[in-house]
């Protein structure tokens, strides 16, 4: 009886090893059906906010005279990509959910030379297409990652098997150290290296507007993540930080998340938010903050936003690439 009894122990702690390894892959499909999601009939009406094509899937948003919202109000994400233009040439900053090509969008708005980058890998950003020019954060692991400049997704980064989203592989066109400047031709977006809710999440920063492009770093949606593959909560402690310090000359700078609320609101934060989730992760990190739930598990940041994390024993606070790291190094801003 003990010999069985053992045995049964060692099997039963095998299957929870197992299953606390392989989550992700397990709670994905549980909790989706593998097939596309369909665009509700109806949406909230985003203000100022002029429909494109005849299905009016998107809802273009001119912010100013060259940086547009287009919104995707009746998919389930709400989704947010901005179209940034310069003199010479154009930038998508996320392509939204895959089942909608935007490109006939961006196309009626500017005919520059386009180039596009996703804020992160995951599917409901990186959109259907082929692209003029691809530009990605250049990081060590991704450079290990690609084939010379061919990079294909895996499920842990993109997760389209979710939608039935067939992962892209691209070729880089552009690979953008952090805090390198990216030149639009009369418009410079600093890229900053965001990593926390994935390891390849990235933000862009137009200084001269005051303005933040900050893909799901923190969002309109009142929801903050970091439980899905490639989250890690060192790293989002450590990309708030950076957040703060950069704009810390700039307090009145405004950041654009890429997803809204079931409300229709345009991303435009104040940065008293990403005070509020750094602080909130100081707390997670010390114990202070207590998690409501079983998995994920939530704390509340302030009256309208929660951080959605891992429990505490899974939770990772050793960040990817730690202060010091060469990766942190390049094009110091002020």
């Amino acid at each position: 009886m003990t010999r069985i009894l053992l045995s049964l122990t060692i099997v039963l702690a095998v299957a929870a090893a197992v299953g606390v390894w392989q989550r992700h892959r397990i709670i994905v499909p549980l909790a989706t059906t593998g097939e596309p999601v369909p665009a509700v009939k109806t949406a909230a009406t985003i203000e100022d906010g002029e429909p494109f094509g005849e299905d009016a899937y998107f809802v273009v948003v001119k912010i100013d005279e060259l940086t547009y919202a287009i919104a995707e109000p009746r998919s389930w994400a709400n989704n947010f990509n901005y179209l940034l233009i310069g003199e010479n040439r154009a930038l998508l900053f996320d392509a939204g959910v895959g089942h909608y090509d935007i490109r006939p969008v961006v196309r009626s708005l500017t005919d520059l030379p386009l180039t596009f980058m996703p804020s992160h890998f995951h599917y409901d950003h990186t959109g259907q297409g082929e692209w003029e020019r691809i530009a990605i954060v250049d990081v060590p692991h991704l450079r290990e990652q690609a084939v010379g400049d061919t990079l294909a997704l895996s499920w842990e980064q993109h997760m389209g098997s979710a939608e039935a989203v067939a992962a892209p592989i691209w070729t880089v066109g552009e690979w953008i150290k952090p805090g390198s400047v990216m030149d639009l031709g009369g418009r410079e977006l600093v890229l900053l290296y965001t990593p926390g809710h994935t390891d390849n999440s990235v933000s862009l920063y137009d200084k001269q507007r005051q303005m933040m492009f900050t893909g799901d770093f923190i969002t309109a949606s009142g929801v903050v993540t970091a439980f899905l593959p490639k989250a890690n909560l060192g790293d989002f402690l450590q990309s708030a930080n950076k957040v703060l310090n950069e704009t810390e000359t700039r307090p009145e700078t405004r950041f654009r998340g890429a997803h809204s609320d079931d409300k229709g609101t345009i991303p435009n934060l104040e940065r008293m938010y990403v005070k509020d989730v750094r602080d909130t992760l100081e707390r997670i990190k010390s114990g202070e903050a207590k998690p409501m739930g079983v998995y994920p598990v939530n704390y509340t940041i302030n009256e309208s936003m929660v951080f959605v994390a891992e429990p505490p024993f899974l939770q990772d606070w050793t960040p990817t690439y730690p202060d010091g790291h060469e990766v942190h190094q390049h094009g110091r801003q002020e």
